[in-house]
């Protein structure tokens, strides 16, 4: 399972021109499920998401989490993060996992993030999306489980 964990202002997602998921300062996360994956690996990313630190303390180091701020947790889910991008000119999706799979993987990831944490939101699995996000520093880092 890969995370792409953006530390935002602000960000929203859109399908169709109506706005499904958006928060505030805090995370955007694009997830992409891979064939092998499973509910402990989401469990794995989770804890991660929550815990990472990757929000300023007062003397402006990487001290606090998403958990420690109080922000928004905005789940995207990608499966293109999945693709084998090794060799050719167009990217290969045998490396993601089956749309099946992936839909059911990432409702629970989102299920066990609501459970633990006040503000989560989500985009629209399989849909057309607009990501919208104001990138904080900016801060980006591929979390891989």
């Amino acid at each position: 399972m890969k995370g792409l964990l953006q530390r935002v202002r602000s960000a929203r997602v859109e399908v169709e021109g109506q706005v499904v998921g958006a928060v505030d300062q805090g995370l955007l996360v694009l997830v992409a499920v891979e064939p092998e994956d499973t509910r402990e690996h989401a469990d794995k990313l989770l804890h991660k998401l929550l815990n990472y630190r990757v929000f300023s303390d007062p003397q402006g180091k990487m001290n606090l989490s998403l958990k420690d701020i109080g922000g928004g947790l905005l789940l995207v889910s990608q499966f293109t993060l999945a693709a084998d991008t090794r060799s050719g000119l167009r990217p290969g999706f045998s490396t993601a996992a089956p749309p099946a799979l992936g839909a059911e993987l990432f409702d629970y990831l989102v299920q066990q993030a609501r459970g633990q944490h006040s503000v989560v939101e989500t985009g629209q699995f399989g849909a057309d999306m607009q990501v919208h996000l104001v990138n904080d520093g900016p801060v980006t880092f591929m979390l891989q489980i």
